[in-house]
């Protein structure tokens, strides 16, 4: 079932970009870091720390993982430590975030930046910082910056031609060019109007734009504002993205969709320590086939 919905992917799905911004030609020419373990390593003052997040269990157990695989997935219940542990990994990194406050800034972040100087990382090749690090909950405040700066230079173009409407076409030009080339670029970047689009909508242009060959993307529940449709776009991206440009997924998901991801190596994180799952093994996966084949049993319990 989840090859036949990559396939089905590949056919109807995989996402075009419009004709002023054409998709990218990869052109890997080396061989791209890889991120292979992260480990718990603890120093004596974080052993047996009692408060958030060193006291979730998965996180005071956390060995190894092995996260050399091009997808890996983190799964597991509302507050099992996917999600965290999923955040004291980006800021370990040092990823560049999507949102309004950088990873090492962010007042949301303090614990689990303290917890993520004890994680101990292992790399093929240099260290990268070429990808991005994205909570869901993040892209609305990303797409409200835009939206901000667009206003602000479509406010400033206003501005130059008041300016400069005794002064030559010519002095005008070259005074709006700058401006106006940086206006260009980030609407061909993300549509004329991010904000204006459908959640969705915004999601996939941003993945669109922003993935890029031998990428490190740490993602945190992505499909929140996808439909089903939409998440399999998604998936159509990250397969070209590790196909052809060589580059790497870590993902907290609830999807069964997004978990789907053939070749994928998923953690459970619903008991501790955390353990490699099948697919079908999943809770998640199981409880979505059972509804789907008999919700009235479901309902009825209501």
């Amino acid at each position: 079932m989840a090859l036949a919905a990559i396939q089905l992917t590949e056919r109807e799905f995989t996402p075009r970009a419009p004709p002023s911004h054409p998709p990218p030609t990869f052109r890997v020419t080396q061989r791209a870091p890889r991120l292979l373990s992260v480990k718990y390593d603890p120093q004596p003052e974080a052993v047996g720390h009692p408060c958030f997040p060193f006291r979730i269990p998965t996180l005071q157990t956390l060995a190894t993982l092995d996260l050399s695989a091009s997808v890996t997935f983190f799964a597991g219940e509302n507050g099992s430590g996917k999600s965290t542990l999923l955040e004291a990994l980006a800021i370990a990194l040092n990823l560049p975030a999507v949102g309004e406050v950088p990873l090492d800034r962010d007042p949301t972040l303090v614990e689990q930046a303290a917890y993520s100087r004890q994680l101990k990382l292992t790399w093929q090749g240099a260290k990268t910082r070429r990808g991005f690090f994205l909570r869901a909950e993040d892209f609305f405040g990303f797409a409200k910056r835009l939206t901000s700066e667009r206003a602000a230079l479509q406010r400033e173009l206003v501005d130059i031609d008041i300016e400069y409407q005794r002064r030559s076409d010519h002095a005008r030009t070259l005074r709006r060019g700058p401006i106006a080339s940086s206006l260009h670029e980030m609407e061909v970047r993300y549509g004329a109007n991010l904000d204006a689009q459908s959640h969705g909508q915004g999601f996939l242009a941003l993945f669109a734009s922003r993935f890029v060959p031998q990428g490190l993307y740490v993602l945190d529940e992505p499909e929140a504002a996808l439909s089903p449709t939409s998440q399999l776009a998604l998936l159509a991206m990250i397969k070209q993205q590790v196909e052809e440009g060589g580059s790497q997924f870590i993902i907290a998901t609830h999807s069964p969709l997004i978990l789907a991801y053939p070749n994928a190596r998923i953690y459970s994180f619903d008991a501790s320590p955390i353990t490699s799952a099948a697919y079908d093994d999943l809770a998640h996966v199981r409880l979505t086939r059972a509804f789907l084949e008999n919700p009235e049993n479901f309902l009825r319990r209501l």
